[in-house]
């Protein structure tokens, strides 16, 4: 992002979440620990609701600082400066091995490139995730079927998730940041009352 020293900086229609207009346009959150870079990411001098996120796939930790950045280097070293980040390392299929870390949370947000990424979010919500909780999954089509159409690939991975008691409310592809990835939201155990809304980025 280029922002220069001029910079305008405004509220996005999801809380905690802001846009910035400069030479590019970008999105951001506000830096729970301000000052410091996580992964080399520009920064504009700007806490937010206190929810329990349960992040899967938290790689490195470079989207989940942003994520830490909304409910309050490599992952550990990451949630040393953040402390309302608890790194698990274990494998997101396997809940029943981290249950006794993990507490009742408001939101899951599923990362986890894998091909049953659904079912990996559907597993941790019967464990983890409150009766109108909310989620946010990143599907990476090509990750669970690289031989069907994209939009094919999301439309069933939605179906899996109403099937799990989801109610996707938006579904947003993120290009051209990501290549053949969306972003499904919606709430957990929820009677679904309309249908997904699906928008580009």
């Amino acid at each position: 992002m280029k922002g220069g020293s001029k910079v305008v900086t405004g509220k996005h229609r999801h809380k905690g979440v802001f846009i910035t207009w400069g030479k590019e346009d970008a999105l951001c959150t506000k830096n729970l620990v301000p000052g410091e870079a996580v992964y080399n990411e520009k920064r504009v001098s700007v806490q937010a609701p206190g929810s329990r996120v349960l992040y899967l796939g938290a790689a490195s930790g470079t989207t989940v600082s942003h994520v830490s950045d909304l409910v309050g280097r490599g992952l550990v070293n990451m949630a040393k400066k953040r402390t309302n980040v608890i790194p698990i390392i274990e494998d997101a299929r396997h809940p029943a091995k981290y249950r006794m870390l993990v507490g009742m949370v408001d939101v899951i947000f599923s990362d986890v490139a894998q091909p049953d990424q659904a079912r990996i979010l559907a597993l941790n919500a019967s464990y983890f995730l409150k009766t109108g909780g909310h989620f946010v999954i990143s599907i990476k089509a090509n990750c669970i079927d690289s031989t069907e159409p994209v939009s094919a690939v999301f439309a069933q991975e939605v179906k899996k998730l109403q099937a799990d008691h989801f109610n996707p409310i938006e579904q947003v592809t993120l290009q051209p940041f990501e290549r053949d990835h969306a972003c499904v939201i919606g709430a957990y155990h929820v009677a679904s009352k309309h249908k997904v809304a699906a928008a580009t980025s």
